[in-house]
């Protein structure tokens, strides 16, 4: 009988359920949507037990597909999107929705706590800065500003941690997420209970950490009825998804990058010490003795799925890149922000906004859509450029994500990188990394090496053009400088 693995990957607009045999060939795969809500300005919450709803519809969708059968899979892995704060009571219930990644109602806390502690004193522990998208200001605004719940919190998960609770019954912090928490020591890979008192925490408030292959327990009966999964299957800790997808897109050595297209954009480089920049964001990679030096981005490919569900009802996505394919390089000075909700790094201003700069009434609309996959790639090196500060050395890129399908919009990202960038063969680079990380957990693969090795292969590979890449250059020039001219305009309250 076939041995299967099973990666599950926490979206945030949906969660993607795929089964994966030795090789790394999809065997059968189910994406789940889910809803993203807004109460207020600045907040933006899901709900984590519609997200644990939306996996069991997905498992026994994969399980009723043909050639699966549930006594196949010998070992589930689970990523999730970063900086979650799920407040969940001794009896792992969840006391309220979780802010996410994009929420920043815990500006004013952060404020105060770089005033009280220093920014310097957190960044010598974490590694990172102090910003209301990580885990801890939410923690923080949770005690201050909804004490009730605050209260009742036995322990506060992460998007992945939970469903593996759900799926296993044991509470869990795995160490590639860990970097939410400013408490983490980002090169001990402990916790360190000194900033978290004088943060006005308690390390109690967070799980037992894990390495991400390391199995924290197995399938409960509950669990394999709502699933239909089998009693018993291993279930590692799992990790951070742009880590997972980093490993799915066949970056596991220091001096690899990844390359992010998904709905939100950025790069991931490989180091083999917890590298830190201020501008950027630093976790510990899903394989045991490597860091990530990160970008994260609000931009990618949600901006062109925003202009296609706006301007472009009537389009796909090949009808959209072939109208920005007659556009030459540049876009005729039509520069795009991609700053859609805020920014994160390398600028960090919750209050950016998405802009078009150039427009005139001889410009079309492939001007426009060139334009946005002009700017997502400018914010992708602009944090690379952020990232060479350190002295890191960054060769070829390794895409992954739906905009990796796009033989355009790669090539525009290899022009105004001047990098050389390398497809892999699967499209689900995110939970094949999960599935990975099992797959290693439960001894199907020896190492990291050998995983890749058996499952990850080239597709194509697209080299910069090196004239395109001097135009670039001018109009990489423009967006920095729009980036900077209206840094204190996007503050501005109408």
């Amino acid at each position: 009988m076939q041995n299967l693995l099973l990666g599950i990957d926490i979206g945030t607009s949906a969660c993607k359920v795929a089964v994966f045999d030795q090789s790394g060939k999809v065997m059968a795969q189910s994406n789940q949507p889910y809803q993203v809500y807004y109460p207020e300005s600045g907040w933006v919450e899901q709900d984590a037990d519609e997200w644990w709803h939306a996996i069991c519809d997905g498992i026994r969708d994969v399980l009723s597909q043909d050639g699966i059968r549930a006594e196949q899979i010998c070992g589930i892995g689970v990523d999730g999107q970063s900086w979650s704060a799920i407040p969940v009571d001794r009896d792992g219930n969840v006391l309220c929705r979780t802010p996410i990644w994009m929420d920043t109602r815990a500006r004013h806390i952060c404020d105060r706590v770089k005033n009280e502690i220093g920014t310097e004193e957190i960044f010598k522990v974490a590694g990172n800065d102090f910003l209301p998208s990580y885990t801890t200001p939410k923690m923080l605004w949770f005690k201050e500003e909804r004490p009730e719940i605050f209260h009742h919190t036995y322990q506060f998960l992460q998007s992945n941690s939970y469903i593996v609770y759900k799926l296993t019954g044991i509470m869990s912090q795995d160490l590639s997420q860990g970097y939410g928490i400013h408490f983490f020591d980002m090169n001990r890979l402990t916790y360190h209970e000194e900033l978290a008192a004088r943060l006005g925490l308690s390390v109690d408030l967070v799980p037992k950490l894990y390495r991400c292959d390391e199995i924290v327990g197995k399938v409960t009966k509950k669990a394999a009825e709502l699933t239909g999964l089998e009693e018993g299957i291993p279930v590692v800790a799992g990790g951070l998804d742009a880590a997972c997808g980093t490993l799915g897109a066949g970056v596991y050595r220091v001096g690899q990058t990844q390359e992010q297209g998904g709905q939100a954009g950025g790069m991931s480089i490989c180091t083999d010490k917890a590298l830190a920049h201020q501008k950027l964001i630093l976790s510990p990679h899903v394989i045991p003795g490597l860091w990530l030096l990160q970008g994260g981005t609000v931009g990618g490919g949600g901006t062109l799925k925003w202009f296609q569900q706006e301007f472009g009802q009537d389009l796909s996505f090949d009808d959209l890149t072939a109208e920005a394919s007659k556009v030459a390089a540049g876009s005729d000075g039509v520069t795009f922000l991609p700053y859609m909700a805020g920014e994160r790094s390398p600028i960090w201003n919750p209050d950016a906004k998405g802009v078009f700069y150039g427009l005139s009434f001889d410009k079309t609309r492939g001007h426009i859509i060139r334009s946005i996959l002009e700017g997502v790639a400018f914010s992708l090196e602009h944090n690379l450029r952020t990232a060479a500060e350190t002295g890191i050395e960054i060769g070829t890129l390794n895409a992954m994500g739906g905009a990796s399908n796009s033989v355009l919009w790669t090539q525009i990202k290899a022009d105004v990188t001047g990098k050389t960038i390398q497809v892999p063969t699967s499209d689900t680079a995110t939970t094949l990394g999960a599935a990975l990380l099992a797959g290693v957990g439960c001894g199907m693969y020896r190492n990291y090496e050998e995983a890749v090795s058996q499952t990850i292969v080239i597709t194509r590979t697209q080299e910069p053009d090196m004239e395109a890449h001097e135009r670039y250059q001018k109009s990489m020039k423009l967006y920095l400088q729009l980036s900077e001219d209206l840094k204190n305009t996007f503050s501005r309250r109408i």
